[in-house]
């Protein structure tokens, strides 16, 4: 699991969802969030959140120019890859923070992935968690 410390920078509410934007190491993380601030109280502009977000929902691009609907699109720097069989983890760097993927080792050659690459990690916005700092 990749777990991110983070401050809320925007909450925007409607019919019960909210889109939280959530700063951490100079990138803003956009989550969807199934509550508002009226029903949990730590979605509050400055309050300081935990991002939570499986290694199996970053995805990987070469194409470091996407335009698509994924707005988690964080520039990263692939600091090392661990191949297997069927599956491959690939070991980021974004801002000094250190954060996984994992592919299936077939993408990981179709891409041509080596350490040090320049890549962009995309992670759907209904797919990271936040949690509070209690």
């Amino acid at each position: 699991m990749n777990v991110l410390k983070g401050i809320i920078a925007e909450i925007k509410s409607h019919e019960g969802i909210s889109l939280v934007k959530v700063n951490s190491n100079n990138f803003t993380f956009s989550s969807i969030v199934l509550d508002t601030p009226e029903t949990a109280k730590y979605l509050e502009k400055n309050n300081p959140v935990t991002i939570i977000f499986k290694e199996t929902e970053v995805i990987i691009s070469t194409d470091l120019n996407m335009k698509i609907s994924i707005q988690n699109q964080i520039p990263c720097r692939i600091q090392s890859i661990k191949k297997g069989i069927i599956l491959s983890q690939i070991n980021l760097v974004m801002n000094g923070e250190n954060i996984k993927s994992i592919i299936t080792t077939n993408a990981c050659k179709q891409l041509n992935l080596k350490e040090n690459d320049s890549i962009l990690a995309l992670i759907k916005t209904n797919e990271v968690s936040l949690s509070a700092n209690d």
